[in-house]
């Protein structure tokens, strides 16, 4: 059976009684569109409360809203298109609310290198042999006080219309997350747009040293930076001739590279775009500031302030300091740190408690790939959620590829207890392969277990990346880098997301069938981490009683329940692509007793799509369900 409207499911969600399903999933999907298609004719506020959990939509700004379908290997701005701040209007901000979403990171929008023109707003070109792609690396940042031009109607108005994209995010109940870039900025970094008594970087170095305490720089004393001997053909805009290609870069002295390197003349695969910036780290390693003392891991943030008051620390720290203050007070709710193990923790202990003085609820992701380092960041450096990739997504993403078992889900569950709620949680981001590439899954529809079990498992946040929901595959051939990936470096359209556009309508009206069932899976599910009280109550595992119980329970299915004082949820999934399985689920004595449940019989309702079941509970007290999975099915009871 299908929910025949979202309200259905929110009720249930919230405790209150079923009102009404239909038969058939395809009815339900038709009334969804039918719902959608009204939404998008009469745009709402939304004032529903979060019982459940954040999610983030992570949209790759200049892609999002771009409605040309061209594709042009390395193609311009004209040729193949470009989505603008206006594009992700009202009826934009519905389609990605419906989605469950708390928060939107606008990926891109900080004023990086790109190859246009703009030099008639007083902006400098950017040299195309030290810029990857032709639309630029947003993370090779060149004026943190502004925003990419490319994304504005009227460039010289860019900051506002930005300003006025926040303002509609906020009308939707949804918060906004740019990004910063501690680790680098673009070679070419210059701020038109600071406020007054601000210096650039690297405005006031002292260039006849390698370091300097108060250096934003590292330097090559002595050397010219020289532009990196490309690899596999490779040439500067597929080609293309501007004055600018010549194969040189001034730069006098050579900087260290972004990536740590420090040759005059960096690697081709090394970050060449940009440069490193400097916090304090000696060349040799060792730290020019004073460490954070062990004891001020659970210490409050007004105490870590308190820490750094009247301390001479690096003049990158006050720098990065004044950028998200100034961000902040444009009306963003949080940012997305860029490689954070990069830096010190001490400076990320100065700067989020300094962001947190002033707006407690800021939202602070961080791109992290150290499992070693998670708990110094989170609790030394006071960050909120980390990407739980190395250990979480890497081990999902491998039973997704049919060679991985879900019982390593359950030792990575047990091994971040105590920081579970911290990790953010993903199946897909900019820099991972798209699930429906060949080269990751193949097929969307592989993704579905896997997003169930990543989204409801735990406390943390979830983050679906724009397209994924309809299945994007990432096939576009555009210039930089190798497809699998949607590009961040190139001009392009999206092929499945611009079906869900349909012309601007955002209403899914050009989706294929599948497209429609994938995205309904989505959203059906980000509605239950988004209403579900459960979702913030303690997660138990079913995972291991199941695999030593004599039934067909085994390394492909995963099984996990979820309780708070309100609620309690019934979660399993089967990622197997090919077999269907039967088989009594069993939730052990303990958990019964702890439910206050005695033998009986209860009802449950799958809050996915409706179907019924029924948790018997024995004179042992211990409880079953039976459970019919289909390949790649998940249920979610509630216990009615």
């Amino acid at each position: 059976m299908a929910f025949s409207t979202k309200q259905t499911l929110i009720s249930l969600l919230l405790g209150s009684m079923i009102i009404g399903c239909d038969d058939q999933q395809t009815d339900a999907v038709s009334q969804q569109q039918d719902t959608q298609s009204t939404m998008a004719k009469t745009p709402v506020t939304h004032t529903e409360q979060v019982t459940g959990k954040p999610a983030v939509y992570q949209m790759f700004t200049r892609l999002f809203g771009n409605q040309n379908t061209t594709n042009k290997p390395w193609g311009t701005i004209d040729e193949n298109g470009i989505g603008k701040f206006s594009d992700i209007d009202s009826l934009a901000l519905n389609g990605i609310k419906e989605l469950g979403i708390t928060h939107v990171w606008y990926t891109g929008v900080p004023h990086h290198a790109v190859i246009n023109d703009y030099t008639e707003y007083g902006i400098s070109n950017d040299d195309p042999d030290v810029v990857k792609g032709r639309a630029g690396s947003p993370y090779a940042v060149k004026d943190y006080y502004n925003v990419n031009p490319d994304l504005a109607d009227d460039p010289a108005n860019r900051l506002a219309e930005f300003e006025q994209l926040i303002k509609r995010t906020h009308q939707h109940d949804m918060k906004v997350i740019i990004d910063i870039v501690p680790n680098h900025v673009a070679r070419g970094y210059v701020s038109l747009s600071k406020p007054e008594g601000v210096e650039d970087f690297g405005e006031t170095d002292n260039t006849d040293v390698a370091y300097a305490k108060h250096n934003n720089f590292y330097y090559v004393v002595g050397e010219d930076f020289k532009v990196p001997t490309a690899e596999n053909n490779y040439q500067p805009l597929g080609g293309a001739a501007t004055p600018l290609s010549d194969d040189k870069f001034a730069e006098s002295p050579a900087k260290w590279t972004g990536n740590g390197a420090r040759a005059a003349q960096p690697h081709f695969n090394d970050w060449y775009e940009t440069v490193k910036i400097n916090y304090g780290v000696r060349p040799d390693g060792s730290y020019d500031f004073p460490r954070l003392p062990e004891e001020y891991r659970f210490k409050s943030v007004d105490q870590h302030v308190a820490f750094w008051q009247g301390v001479d620390v690096p003049n990158s720290w006050v720098k990065f300091r004044d950028i998200a203050l100034y961000w902040l007070d444009k009306g963003v709710d949080g940012f997305r740190y860029d490689m954070s193990e990069m830096v010190p923790v001490e400076f990320w202990s100065y700067l989020n408690s300094t962001i947190k003085l002033k707006n407690p609820d800021a939202f602070l992701i961080a791109e992290i790939y150290n499992p070693k380092q998670y708990r110094n960041y989170i609790q030394l450096g006071k960050i909120d959620y980390l990407y739980d990739k190395v250990d979480f997504y890497d081990r999902t993403k491998e039973i997704m590829q049919g060679t991985g078992n879900t019982d390593h889900l359950e030792q990575i569950q047990q091994q971040y207890a105590d920081i579970e709620r911290h990790l953010l949680h993903f199946l897909e981001n900019h820099d991972e392969q798209r699930i429906a590439s060949p080269d990751f899954a193949g097929n969307a529809q592989l993704g579905k277990p896997a997003a169930v079990v990543s989204t409801l498992i735990s406390r943390s946040p979830t983050l679906i990346y724009f397209g994924q929901e309809v299945g994007e595959d990432g096939s576009e051939e555009t210039g930089f880098g190798d497809p699998t990936r949607t590009t961040i470096f190139d001009y392009a359209g999206v092929p499945a997301h611009q079906r869900w556009m349909n012309g601007g309508k955002f209403d899914g009206g050009k989706l294929t069938a599948k497209e429609k069932d994938l995205r309904d899976f989505y959203q059906r599910l980000m509605q239950i981490s988004y209403h579900a009280p459960a979702m913030n109550g303690d997660y138990i595992s079913l995972h291991k009683v199941n695999r030593e119980a004599l039934t067909a329970y085994n390394h492909k299915h995963f099984a996990f329940a979820r309780s708070s004082d309100t609620q309690k949820l019934v979660s399993v999934s089967n990622f197997d692509d090919r077999k269907s399985y039967q088989f009594n689920l069993t939730l052990p004595a303990n958990l019964m007793a702890d439910w206050g449940l005695r033998s009986g019989e209860y009802p449950l309702t799958d809050l996915l799509y409706g179907n019924k079941a029924t948790l018997v509970v024995n004179g042992n007290n211990e409880g079953s369900v039976k459970v019919n999975l289909a390949p790649l099915e998940s249920f979610v009871y509630h216990l009615n």
